[in-house]
């Protein structure tokens, strides 16, 4: 005795297709989705049809809408919202996120010169290319943009979605500072050369395919940034003390002392 074999529902068919989208990082979270009526001309489906498939994937927690228009979900926002307040008020975890970044930015700069197709390689150029435009205008905002630009297509030309959606959460906390304020690197003395050399050297290795020198590079530079951070630090909790030494005459009666 054979079953009936029944053919999978359209919206089924639509929802699984971008799910797909969003996981495989091609869809990012907050992005807006064109309008339904033309979403539907694109994909080249019905509107009912589509509309079902919209709502299942709401239901999943990957896309919300609203007076707005339908967007991807910040789905690792529920984690990251109340984490970055945390780290915020805590400086010194800085360091303990730079300790996670030196081994996951190795590993996915290293899958990223093995993976990488050509348009992902075309990616990378064109993000180098703005850099050097923006080092060479002295503009320390675009550099840290452009900085956080090369990382975020490093993960996605590693071609691993668990890395991807880890690290794109990171990195939005990383644009909003939560970690340390990204333009004090760029603004300190002989440092912007050095940095600009060593996202070059990372880019150059994972156009060359080369995983070995990628990861090295990666993992320097990384560790370079925690170190010069650390200095920024230190220099500033002694200009700390020194202002605070000035501030004394406030407070003492030098006529009094003995």
């Amino acid at each position: 005795m054979t079953g009936t074999i029944r053919p999978a529902k359209l919206s089924d068919a639509i929802a699984e297709h971008l799910e797909a989208l969003i996981l495989d990082g091609v869809l990012r979270p907050g992005e807006k989705l064109l309008p339904e009526r033309d979403l539907a001309l694109k994909l080249d489906v019905s509107r009912p049809s589509l509309r079902d498939a919209l709502a299942k994937l709401e239901e999943r927690g990957l896309l919300v809408t609203g007076r707005g228009g339908t967007h991807v979900a910040r789905f690792l926002s529920g984690i990251t919202d109340p984490l970055a307040a945390i780290l915020h008020a805590r400086p010194e975890t800085t360091f303990d996120y730079f300790e996670f970044r030196t081994a996951l930015e190795g590993l996915a700069a290293g899958l990223a010169a093995e993976r990488a197709n050509d348009l992902d390689r075309d990616a990378i150029r064109a993000i180098a290319a703005r850099m050097r435009a923006a080092h060479a205008k002295g503009d320390p905002t675009e550099e840290a943009d452009c900085d956080a630009d090369l990382h975020l297509a490093l993960y996605e030309a590693a071609h691993n979605v668990v890395i991807l959606h880890v690290m794109r959460a990171m990195s939005d906390m990383l644009r909003q500072d939560v970690f340390f304020n990204r333009t004090e690197l760029f603004v300190r003395p002989g440092v912007r050369d050095l940095l600009l050399d060593q996202h070059l050297a990372i880019a150059d290795a994972v156009l060359a395919g080369d995983a070995a020198a990628a990861r090295t590079h990666s993992e320097a530079h990384i560790t370079f940034t925690a170190g010069t951070l650390r200095d920024i630090r230190a220099e500033e909790a002694r200009r700390e003390v020194s202002l605070r030494r000035i501030g004394r005459a406030e407070l003492v009666d030098e006529g009094t002392s003995k």
